[in-house]
């Protein structure tokens, strides 16, 4: 093989970009020039180059020189480069003909290492701590708008190519106004950005985002990403991901830096999320913002520690049948305050093991308060400017999904409309409240508002070293053994625990553990009508893999004594439970003014151990309780 080298002076200038005195500019380079690479050559391109023809055989090769990456852009269109193998980081200019201003931009590296990789990443704006760094950008995909030190307006970044970013700013304050970012073809990891429209990164970093439009299409072509304690606000802008397809040879894994689609194992699909949250203390705020992705997730939040997550008055959803508005990992904070959610599997997926999740309205106080703690900068005007609005969710499965341990607060007349259970938890210790002095509503179609099951995750299996998405749930098949050192009559700190206060509620809760776990519910000034119960809890099918992810989390339960899975009841302050069929429990607990009923015209009997007892207000029931309706 031969090489061969280019060696032009200067920099390209950003085509059509209107550079105004004291900004940041390009100097001009010679044009007119033609390239052909042939096969078997290695072209090194020097310095970057301007071309109006670009011509690479099969087998040809152009490349920087170390320390530097090469970034073809077309009439202002980053175009061309692609992956060279699967599970790889390193792009190259794909073979074919090239014609119309043609730039070979040359630009000094910026490596970026997560876990085990190292990403060299592209980009077209890259921005640092004194203001945009030309010899790091590729100012020829930066088109039209303003373009300052400390300001980007009106710019245009357009991608076709693959793991080419918009624009990163590292340790930087700066601000975006109305940026139009569309980039179509695969990224490669959004736990690094490798292929995001806008990155935020640093500790330093205050990135405000607003007016912006970003229809990003391809594998892992992230929308927005805030890492390593950057601080990224979003506001008035949209940002829509669609996904991609995945390469041939592509094995799905849960290892990070190797991950490019959602782990089935959630009941989900896909190979893009919208938004991404991660490193360490790092926050992202949405504020009347439209958030949507195909499928996977909308506003996700990945590892690390200390992240803040915020959605105000932002539309916020998936396009596709399946994904999650929020994700909650560690010890996330999430905050949906006058949203509207138009999910295709959850709202909210908590996994824990410390996560703090609250759906609310955006009221004046509420949204102040967050004006000061999370340093948005909202003006006074911009404050005065937002409606009060309530939380609207719509799913088309589950409302929240609990895969990990966490707290979940709903209040401020936030509706919850899904098509299953409203809370369905996976087996974990939670802390659900629910206020309904302000009009919270739980609608599941249904008619179920808590689930509790098994983790129905079969966990990955290790391949030749990697830890691979090919497990197999089989649903158990005998009856669970009783654990005789399990108190299915106490509440524990590591049970399934929800508190609902001043609300009606219409619908079912069953505890279908195996394992010692108790459902835990107290209703203070509330009523409730419906089954209250352990069951036996079984999957509509005997065994569940990557080809029925769907039918993850989906029972049927048979109401039966509780073995493991207690349920322990406290009704306070006024609060009924209007009994609709047979329920099993192991504690009740009534307030001196709460009430056990029957439907009109029915009524209700309450067994303590098999022997018929008085339902008596101000009393507390323990041990095997059976409540009938006749």
């Amino acid at each position: 093989m031969t090489r061969r080298s280019l060696l032009i002076a200067g920099t390209a200038t950003a085509g059509a970009l209107l550079v105004p005195v004291g900004a940041v500019q390009a100097a001009p380079v010679r044009s007119g020039r033609q390239l052909t690479v042939g096969s078997g050559e290695t072209y090194e391109v020097a310095a970057t180059t301007r071309l109006s023809r670009l011509s690479i055989a099969d087998g040809g090769t152009l490349a920087a020189p170390e320390g530097y990456r090469l970034t073809l852009t077309v009439d202002g269109v980053e175009t061309g480069q692609a992956l060279t193998e699967t599970g790889g980081t390193a792009t190259l200019v794909k073979p074919g003909t090239y014609r119309g201003a043609v730039v070979l931009t040359v630009a000094t590296a910026n490596d970026v290492t997560y876990e085990t990789l190292t990403f060299p990443f592209r980009q077209a704006l890259y921005v640092d701590a004194d203001g945009v760094v030309r010899d790091r950008s590729v100012l020829a995909a930066v088109l039209g708008g303003k373009l300052t030190d400390t300001l980007a307006r009106s710019v245009s970044i357009t991608s076709t190519g693959e793991c080419f970013d918009g624009v990163y700013v590292q340790d930087a304050t700066y601000t975006l106004e109305r940026p139009v970012i569309s980039l179509t073809g695969n990224g490669r990891c959004d736990f690094a950005g490798y292929g995001a429209a806008v990155v935020g990164d640093g500790p330093a970093t205050k990135l405000v985002v607003d007016g912006a439009r970003i229809t990003n299409k391809g594998v892992v072509r992230t929308g927005v990403i805030a890492n390593d304690g950057a601080n990224v606000v979003v506001k008035n802008s949209s940002v829509h991901c669609r996904n991609g397809v995945l390469p041939a040879d592509y094995q799905a894994t849960v290892e990070t830096p190797y991950m490019e689609s959602v782990p089935w194992m959630l009941g989900l699909d896909g190979n893009v999320r919208a938004t991404n949250l991660i490193g360490a203390n790092s926050t992202a705020t949405y504020l009347n913002s439209t958030v949507f992705s195909e499928t996977w997730g909308a506003l996700s939040v990945e590892g690390g520690s200390g992240l803040k997550l915020t959605a105000v008055n932002s539309h916020v959803g998936n396009t596709g049948e399946y994904g999650y508005g929020t994700y909650a990992i560690g010890d996330a904070t999430v905050r949906v305050l006058g949203s509207r959610f138009d999910v295709g599997s959850y709202a909210t997926i908590i996994a824990g093991p410390a996560a703090v999740v609250h759906y609310g309205a955006s009221t004046r106080a509420a949204v102040a308060a967050l004006n000061t703690e999370l340093e948005l900068g909202l003006t006074m005007a911009e404050l005065a400017s937002i409606p009060v609005r309530r939380t609207v969710v719509h799913s088309g499965h589950f409302g929240y999904m609990f895969f990990g341990a966490g707290t979940l607060t709903l209040d401020g007349g936030t509706v919850v409309d899904s098509e299953r259970a409203t809370f369905l938890n996976k087996g974990q210790q939670t802390a659900i409240s629910v206020d309904g002095s302000d009009g919270t509503r739980l609608s599941p179609r249904d008619g179920v508002i808590l689930q509790m099951i098994e983790l129905d995750d079969p966990g990955p299996v290790p391949v030749d070293g990697r830890m691979m998405n090919i497990g197999v749930y089989t649903e158990p098949t005998t009856d669970p053994g009783k654990d005789a050192s399990f108190d299915v009559t106490a509440a524990h700190t590591t049970d399934g625990a929800a508190t609902f206060t001043a609300i009606k509620l219409k619908g079912d809760f069953y505890n279908g553990m195996r394992k010692g776990k108790n459902m835990v519910l107290t209703f203070t000034d509330s009523s409730v009508e419906g089954v209250i119960s352990a069951t036996a809890a079984k999957h509509r099918v005997p065994s569940i893999d990557a080809s029925t992810f769907y039918e993850l989390g989906i029972v049927t339960n048979t109401v039966q004594a509780a073995v493991n899975n207690g349920v322990v009841v406290a009704l306070a302050d006024g609060s009924t439970w209007t009994v609709t069929g047979t329920s099993y429990l192991t504690s009740l607990t009534l307030a001196a003014d709460a009430a056990v009923k029957a439907p009109r015209g029915k009524a209700v009997t309450l067994t303590v151990d098999g022997t018929v007892t008085a339902l008596t207000p101000g009393s507390t029931y323990t041990g095997a309780l059976k409540l009938t309706v006749a």
